[in-house]
């Protein structure tokens, strides 16, 4: 099903949204942070859902998406210590990319890779980033370009959302996601060392919510196929059903949860249908 929006008939209400960061830490010890999706976002989300639901039985096969996208190592050292990752490394995050979206019918092609030794770049939250992207950003809006940084506080990453942008605005450069270098295939994040945070993240940038968002009230994320859920999931659960009144248990291996890296296995049908929407709508 290749399903897309009309731009200007949302333009007005996602200019009543504030575009923004999804700034999550994923780690135990740390609460969320992750920016809470709009009010004109959700209503957004919800008219998307009701389109594509009123689509079912009329669907025709996607030809799969290729994302060019561009790689930039931004460290503070020449060192692995530094945020200097492999190249060993960065082809295996590649990897885990095209393995957890193939079954989805989204590629992804790597056209570059650069490094930057920046002592203040690959630090985030010290007002370099806008900096930073102006300087290393490529492609166009439809291009994913991932930062991998030494140092981001708390968090172990962060996207933005696809909404309406104009080509060379400062919301054109901001767009991408940035990631913790502890997280790629190798790396010393412990249970978070998979690669799965760039899997996690990039959902964002394809315009998925958490499977808890909105907990076990309203519509959640807007996906019907993700059962209702009242909180992230911590580690690798047996079982977890924190919505018990809801039909469904919690979906603790979807990649849109918190769940340790060797937990995720999948995202859903109806996940996959929003990306697409999402992607053809705004980023194609």
């Amino acid at each position: 099903m290749l399903f897309s929006l009309k731009p200007l008939a949302f333009a007005a209400m996602l200019a009543q949204s504030a575009f923004g960061a999804v700034i999550e830490d994923r780690a135990p010890a740390f609460g969320c942070g992750t920016r809470e999706p709009t009010t004109a976002e959700l209503r957004l989300s919800q008219l998307i859902a009701s389109q594509e639901e009123a689509l079912v039985g009329n669907v025709t096969k996607r030809a799969t998406i290729n994302i060019d996208t561009y790689f930039h190592v931004v460290a503070s050292s020449t060192s692995l210590s530094g945020g200097y990752l492999t190249s060993t490394m960065l082809n295996n995050q590649l990897s885990v990319m095209n393995a957890a979206y193939a079954p989805h019918d989204i590629a992804f092609v790597l056209k570059g890779t650069d490094y930057t030794v920046n002592a203040n770049w690959a630090t985030d939250g010290n007002g370099y980033e806008l900096t930073m992207k102006k300087a290393l950003r490529k492609g166009t809006y439809k291009t994913l370009n991932l930062y991998f940084l030494k140092d981001m506080g708390s968090n172990f990453g962060y996207c933005y959302f696809p909404t309406t942008v104009t080509t060379g605005s400062n919301n054109f450069y901001l767009d991408g996601c940035s990631i913790l270098y502890t997280t790629v295939p190798g790396g010393s994040a412990t249970n978070y060392n998979l690669g799965h945070t760039v899997t996690h993240e990039v959902g964002h940038w394809f315009g998925l919510y958490h499977t808890f968002q909105g907990g076990c009230t309203g519509s959640g994320d807007g996906v019907a196929d993700t059962p209702a859920q009242a909180s992230a999931t911590s580690g690798c659960p047996a079982s977890r059903d924190s919505c018990p009144s809801v039909a469904g248990t919690d979906p603790f291996h979807n990649y849109m949860d918190y769940s340790y890296d060797s937990c995720y296995t999948n995202f859903t049908p109806g996940q996959k249908t929003r990306m697409f929407s999402y992607y053809n709508t705004y980023r194609a």
